[in-house]
């Protein structure tokens, strides 16, 4: 067992940036699970390997995740669920159990598990302060379980930051300090996360600025060039990551932990959902990041290696979307595996490539869809409860303005809604019903810019949601289907 010791501040620090060197060597990805039908782990674990991704982020401590890393070399960090933060808070023995059931026993078992992420995103401003009081002992009794149980050389804890709990006093990356109503906690946290030599933890997303504000300029969300710079001092900020990032960076400094390390742990663009969400704005912002950060020349603030992960690996269909309808398209790849997009991932190597390797072998159901019956009658009084049901518990994200659907006119985005539902449930025959208005074809009724999917074939591990399409609530009504009744009216 381990021996409680007090290590002076010099050492901390040396340990922190042998850590970090250690640590930074590669990209990352993001690996969630959110998914109604999820890849085989040992395929997303041969993605990984085959597109040279060593470091990946889980959000849990899942089974057949966590297996299928064991003995690949690939680095972990694991997650531990808002939901958990309560119990680990106020039980030393729960932290202690968690240790030894998610990182004692993988390490044992070749897992290279390096991080803890205690909690995910814990003092988002929506979150209406539910986690300020668990946030900081759940980090506690989980670093103290780590030293009982001698990891915790080997194994950092984190925690998983939005860039909201930060701000700028003057617009500058230098007025950065901490968020005015949580600026003590965040300090004893950092002050924690600097006595145990573990790293800050933040995620950034310039696409949430566009989204949020659409008067934000562009140009200034990517990498290769903006018209809108931002002069700090001396220094010159062209892109909204390195502003943002070095507003948390000038937190630090100002509050004396200038030199804590820094892991970007979700960084990325979607492809759909939104306007501004498609595979060609995606590249341009993920392969613009992997050159900006390639050279090693950090941001203006923090030169160096920038340790990240991008958000995300694959498609997740079971995503909340309150955020927005995008949630459920970061994938750098598709739900099945598939590449979106050309990426290197080593643009610094001449020896990389362009192409992401996808998932190999995958099976798929039969090629067939559910639709509106070309007889259907479009003014039917069923059609728009018939398609909010199908929403409410499939996936419509694509269907929008200027989004990858947006372009089918009314019986199209009927079709979608349908098939959406109809595949979520394995083509089960009661799935495309919907009161008589649905059929099933043989005939791809994809268009050029929409693709209807096919599900992939988990061969029974998929959940059956097929239920009745009744007692349908005017609220779930209100939120899915209101957009759609432009095109149905």
């Amino acid at each position: 067992m381990e021996r409680r010791r007090r290590w002076s501040w010099g050492l901390l620090a040396l340990a922190s940036l042998i850590w970090s060197a250690r640590c930074a060597a590669a990209i990352g990805a993001n690996w969630g699970t959110q998914a109604s039908h999820q890849l085989p782990p040992s395929t997303v674990v041969q993605m990984l390997r085959d597109n040279g991704i060593d470091k990946v982020k889980l959000f849990d401590a899942e089974a057949g995740p966590m297996r299928a890393l064991a003995k690949t070399g690939i680095q972990v960090m694991v997650g531990i669920p808002n939901d958990m933060l309560a119990g680990l808070a106020t039980d030393e023995k729960a932290a202690e159990r968690w240790v030894s059931k998610n990182a004692s026993r993988y390490i044992d078992d070749g897992v290279d598990v390096r991080f803890v992420a205690v909690g995910n995103e814990p003092f988002l401003a929506t979150y209406n302060g539910s986690f300020l009081r668990t946030t900081l002992p759940a980090l506690q009794n989980i670093q103290a379980a780590l030293i009982a149980a001698g990891l915790s050389n080997q194994v950092k804890t984190t925690i998983p930051l939005n860039a909201d709990v930060y701000e700028s006093s003057t617009g500058k990356p230098s007025g950065g300090d901490f968020r005015a109503n949580i600026r003590d906690l965040m300090l004893s946290i950092v002050k924690f996360l600097s006595d145990n030599g573990s790293p800050f933890t933040v995620n950034i997303y310039p696409f949430i600025s566009l989204y949020d504000d659409r008067n934000f300029p562009v140009d200034y969300a990517f990498f290769d060039g903006s018209s809108s710079s931002i002069v700090d001092g001396s220094l010159t900020y062209s892109n909204v990551f390195d502003a943002n990032h070095d507003t948390l960076v000038a937190a630090l400094q100002k509050n004396g932990f200038g030199n804590l390390s820094i892991i970007v742990g979700e960084v990325g663009w979607p492809t759909d959902g939104d306007m501004n969400a498609n595979p060609r704005t995606a590249q341009r912002f993920n392969q613009g990041f992997l050159r900006h950060i390639a050279g090693g020349k950090g941001t203006p603030l923090r030169p160096g290696n920038v340790d990240a992960y991008l958000f995300s690996l694959v498609d997740e269909d079971d995503k909340s979307i309150q955020p927005g309808n995008f949630e459920r398209h970061w994938g750098v790849f598709a739900f099945d595996g598939g590449r979106k997009y050309e990426l290197n991932l080593r643009p610094a190597d001449s020896n990389s490539s362009n192409s992401l390797v996808g998932a190999k072998n995958i099976k798929y159901l039969d090629r067939k869809w559910c639709v509106l019956k070309p007889s259907a009658d479009i003014d039917d009084s069923q059609i728009a409860q018939s398609v909010s049901y199908a929403c409410a518990n499939a996936d419509c994200t694509s269907l929008g303005y200027r989004t990858s659907c947006g372009d089918l006119d009314a019986r199209g985005n009927v079709s979608y809604a349908f098939n959406s539902y109809y595949q979520k449930n394995d083509q089960d025959g009661r799935a495309c019903g919907f009161s008589g208005l649905a059929t099933v074809t043989e005939k791809d009724p994809s268009t050029a810019t929409c693709k209807f999917e096919i599900m992939i074939d988990v061969g029974g591990g998929a959940r059956r949601r097929t239920t009745t399409a009744v007692g349908l609530g005017l609220s779930v009504f209100l939120y899915v289907a209101l957009p759609l009744t432009l095109t149905l009216a």
